[in-house]
């Protein structure tokens, strides 16, 4: 991938407003290092410089969005940006019914709350975190069905996060009355942000109501999927976004959604479905833990900003400028041979840790070593997606390694390219020093969604190449004359 053959990427938008950012020195990094158990989730957003911990409720909304917001109609019930909320999400994917949520996982529970049981397993290309631990609080069993491809981090394949059809239909056909439902996450971000094609999703749909079980999908990133496959796929080039996307859902009985992804709004999301049985009971759940159906834990005015959001979600432009940007980072990091998830994916670049910090072992968490190693460097947050976020799975027999990536995820409309060159520089600086960069241990953590609180500290094994040793410091906490990076 030489740099020339990835253009520098054209915003297709200009600034109104800008929030003035701080850069923490050397000393005051190491220090918000041990403050904060070495875990990049607890801190603060004071503490960092480029965050890339999420693209989740990180967008800058555009100036439709926010004068969305100023035609809230804050009824308690009935309110007419419900109704326009509805009509949008009706349009955009054909489902007849939808019901508002304050996020995905919200979402998610309304879901699996709703249609899992102990003792059933739900297969999934590759479950997310929060994903996972819905279908674990219902007692049931996530399993994971994307094709070997997905966990070759070399691999240069338009669609790695496909399905594997031949394991789905063997497993509905020794397990179907067990399955209450499958799933797709779109795209796949357990797997670096990769998409599945129309051409799977269309068999995994055939498979899945052969067997008579509903197929939902995780709908959070469908509009940069979308853009893959009308980017890659066969026939797919004259269609919209839009029209690739409605041929997605055509093919699903539903679908949860986190509009802080590709709905372009810092909180909402919904659950949408045909199943006119199950909208009774999501009702109830709804109205217990979020709110009445027609706001669902939300301002109304959101609902606004969240139907102008997955209206702009599917404009050409916004998609080729947002996916440019990852390529482009990826151009540069690709000058150095820096390992990262081929190819790169929609909505960030995923490092790969084990090839990136081969001297350390596994027990020694080398994706959250690089990920406290990127931000002792250079004040940039990222987000480790290996053994200490799904650490606690236990893979079946003859199961693919677990990926041990480190997430860069770029939040929409909000970086420019010199802040793109900045973290490219600062990861540069870590793959120069690779070789002296120790391991990581957990020092406490929760049973589940561990990476969310857990605690870390240097790890304690000693050995050769640097393990169980602190990372030198940045050459600017050497030099007293320097303060930032």
């Amino acid at each position: 991938m030489p740099p020339e053959e990835v253009p520098l990427p054209l915003e297709p938008y200009k600034i109104k407003a800008v929030e003035m950012l701080h850069r923490p020195s050397a000393a005051e990094r190491e220090a918000a290092l041990r403050r904060s158990g070495y875990n990049l989730f607890n801190l603060t957003s004071e503490e960092v410089f480029i965050d890339l911990l999420t693209d989740s409720g990180t967008s800058a909304m555009s100036d439709h969005q926010w004068a969305a917001l100023m035609t809230g109609d804050e009824s308690y019930a009935g309110s007419r940006n419900f109704l326009d909320f509805e009509r949008t999400v009706q349009d955009l994917t054909g489902f007849p019914f939808v019901l508002p949520a304050h996020q995905g996982r919200a979402a998610e529970n309304l879901l699996f709350s709703t249609m899992v049981r102990p003792g059933q397993m739900v297969p999934n290309n590759m479950h997310f975190d929060t994903t996972q631990a819905h279908v674990l609080r219902q007692g049931a069993k996530p399993v994971n069905l994307a094709v070997r491809e997905a966990y070759d981090v070399r691999a240069e394949l338009p669609f790695k996060g496909n399905m594997d059809t031949a394991r789905l239909e063997g497993t509905l056909r020794t397990e179907g009355k067990n399955v209450p439902l499958v799933m797709m996450t779109l795209t796949n971000n357990t797997g670096g942000g990769q998409p599945a094609s129309l051409a799977n999703l269309r068999e995994v749909s055939r498979i899945s109501h052969a067997h008579h079980v509903p197929f939902y999908l995780d709908m959070c990133r469908w509009a940069e999927n979308a853009y893959f496959i009308h980017e890659r796929e066969e026939g797919m080039g004259s269609r919209s976004i839009a029209e690739i996307g409605r041929a997605i859902f055509d093919l699903a009985d539903g679908a949860t959604m986190s509009a802080k992804k590709d709905g372009l709004v810092n909180m909402g999301g919904f659950i949408a479905t045909r199943d006119a049985s199950l909208v009774p009971r999501l009702k109830e759940l709804l109205i217990t833990f979020e709110g009445f159906p027609t706001y669902g834990g939300l301002a109304r005015r959101d609902l606004s900003a969240m139907a102008v959001g997955l209206r702009e979600a599917t404009e050409l432009a916004y998609l080729e400028h947002r996916i440019g940007q990852v390529r482009y980072v990826a151009s540069l990091l690709d000058q150095d041979g820096i390992p990262f998830m081929r190819p790169p994916g929609g909505h960030g670049l995923y490092l790969d840790a084990h090839a990136f910090l081969p001297h350390l072992g596994p027990d020694e968490l080398p994706g959250q070593a690089l990920a406290v190693e990127i931000y002792r460097e250079g004040a940039v947050r990222t987000c480790e997606v290996g053994g200490v976020m799904f650490g606690s799975e236990k893979p079946e027999p003859g199961s693919p390694p677990p990926l041990e990536l480190v997430r860069l995820a770029f939040p929409r409309r909000v970086y420019t390219a010199s802040h793109y060159h900045y973290v490219a520089e600062v990861v540069r600086r870590v793959w120069k020093r690779r070789a002296s960069v120790g391991g990581m241990e957990m020092v406490e953590a929760p049973e589940r969604l561990r990476h969310f609180l857990a605690k870390f500290g240097p790890a304690s094994k000693k050995g050769d190449r640097g393990h169980g040793t602190p990372s030198p410091s940045p050459p600017e906490l050497q030099s007293r004359g320097r303060s930032n990076a």
